[in-house]
């Protein structure tokens, strides 16, 4: 057998594995769906126990079909979930309380004491992030103030915290390893990502103690050994990325300027600022990209809630589709003399607007709308956000210098939705030949520390597009339909 990389990208609804070569070539994938709890309106919790023991069961189950013996496997990577909290008992290894989804929203009164005590600035200053209950640190601080005894635990040393990906490093390793890599780090609201160190003055502020952070190493480095009794043999875990982070990477987005776009439920976009960690000053996110040898790469990042779930609710809420692959060919033949727009913001609106109120609403119904036109809103709603963002983006780096955007996830198998988001984004749109670029990320990561892959710069090379789509709309046409978003979004949030 050849050289096998694993990879594990632990997601939101499901846990996958793909076994890669050293070509980086697919051999074998295995995924596995797990529970959702939804305690309260607004809360939502993963049990860590099933989140591990799918881990395990796709991990076995891509090596298997990928016909390889654990000893043909040279290194594990790591990808996963970015925010969401596990706070364990160091001496037992068990969770105190179910994993907080980084979605949940439990912790608003919190921010917003945060916020009213004037503290948002001294944390964007330090961490690139705003004060939102999206982020880890306010749901440690939930966990310590409401499950009983911990937070004299956590005062003792007796208790660990991690994003997803240290939860796993820590069982892969039977206890021995307690770390974390900066991307992950980076969104805690811990991590002040200009120094690169956990902060003392914001634990402080959160009341966290220090004792319970992880280790944070770079993307590519020594996180440890798995324990052979697990899959088979001891394999070293080599490579850590939060999702989206190892997304960027699997793009190739190494040179500054770059843009990837993943779009799935929702849509999360990074444009490259390299060492320059650039302080948004149009409410976007300012990120650690990626960091090897010591050296951290920082980027803009752009949150959109909804994206594909705007389609699931043609096809779920109102049953106009059945199949989310049908929304394209009814926005093909929309009536183009009719000016429909879809503000999806069923759970408020993200970047750069960040309000959690907002509702959704469709704007320039009339009794010639049908479900084409509704389609043809709803995935022009995608490329609008989109636009939000690339043009915050812009500003921020003092110029509106030109773009090409490297898209992955679910939406860009639409052919009609990529044409549309060239059109009106007047920028070229690249979908790649290889669509897992989270578990891609991940692989290369730990093939670079492994030794069985090349540096950044070459990997660049190997990256293929499947297919460029060009603006072709005209610019006062692409004009006007960006001036009627604009009108919508500014009437729903009046």
């Amino acid at each position: 057998m050849p050289d096998i990389i694993l990879a594990i990208d632990q997601g939101t609804t499901s846990s996958r594995a793909i076994a890669f070569n050293a070509k980086l070539k697919p051999l074998g994938v295995g995924q596995k769906e797990f529970r959702q709890f939804f305690p309260k309106s607004g809360w939502v919790e993963h049990d860590p126990e099933e989140i591990w023991t799918s881990v395990l069961a796709v991990a076995k189950a891509a090596l298997r079909k990928a016909k390889a013996k654990p000893r043909d496997v040279k290194a594990i990577g790591i990808t996963n979930q970015r925010e969401t909290v596990v706070v364990w008992n160091r001496r037992t290894g068990k969770p105190i309380h179910k994993a907080i989804v980084w979605q949940d929203r439990r912790t608003a009164p919190l921010c917003a004491e945060l916020k009213a005590a004037g503290h948002e600035r001294l944390f964007t200053q330090k961490t690139g992030l705003l004060l939102d209950p999206y982020f880890s640190g306010t749901k440690i601080r939930w966990l310590l103030d409401n499950v009983k005894g911990a937070r004299e635990k956590a005062e003792k040393g007796e208790l660990a915290f991690g994003t997803i990906d240290s939860f796993l490093i820590w069982r892969l390793t039977g206890g021995k390893v307690h770390a974390t890599d900066a991307t992950n780090a980076s969104r805690t609201l811990l991590y002040d990502i200009h120094t690169g160190r956990w902060d003392e003055t914001l634990l402080r502020i959160l009341g966290i103690p220090a004792s319970m952070l992880p280790e944070v190493k770079d993307c590519a480095a020594d996180f440890g050994t798995a324990d052979p009794a697990l899959l088979g043999a001891p394999i070293p875990i080599c490579g850590v990325a939060g999702d989206q982070q190892a997304a960027t990477v699997g793009q190739a987005c190494f040179e500054p300027g770059m843009m990837k776009s993943t779009y799935g439920t929702g849509c999360f976009a990074l444009l490259n600022t390299g060492s320059e960690a650039v302080q948004s000053q149009n409410r976007l996110l300012t990120t650690v990209a990626y960091q090897l040898d010591g050296k951290r790469t920082y980027a803009l990042e752009g949150a959109i809630f909804i994206a594909g779930a705007a389609v699931q609710w043609l096809r779920d809420g109102l049953k106009i589709v059945t199949s989310a692959k049908d929304t394209g060919a009814l926005a093909r033949a929309a009536d183009p003399n009719q000016h429909v727009y879809l503000v999806p913001a069923f759970v408020g609106l993200g970047a750069p607007y960040w309000n959690a109120e907002a509702r959704g609403a469709v704007f320039g119904l009339t009794r010639g709308t049908t479900e084409r036109e509704l389609a043809q809103a709803a995935l022009e709603a995608v490329c609008y956000q989109t636009l939000d963002l690339l043009r915050a983006m812009q500003m921020d780096m003092g110029g509106t210098g030109k773009t090409i955007l490297r898209v992955d996830g679910g939406m860009t198998a639409s052919d009609w939705t990529m044409q549309r988001l060239a059109d009106i984004l007047d920028a070229p749109v690249d979908r790649p030949t290889v669509l897992e670029t989270t578990a891609l990320g991940a692989a290369y990561l730990a093939g670079l520390k492994a030794g069985l892959l090349p540096k950044p710069s070459e990997f660049a090379k190997s990256w293929k597009r499947e297919r460029r789509f060009m603006p072709k709309m005209k610019a006062a046409e692409r004009e006007a339909k960006y001036a009627g978003w604009q009108d919508a979004v500014r009437k729903l949030l009046a």
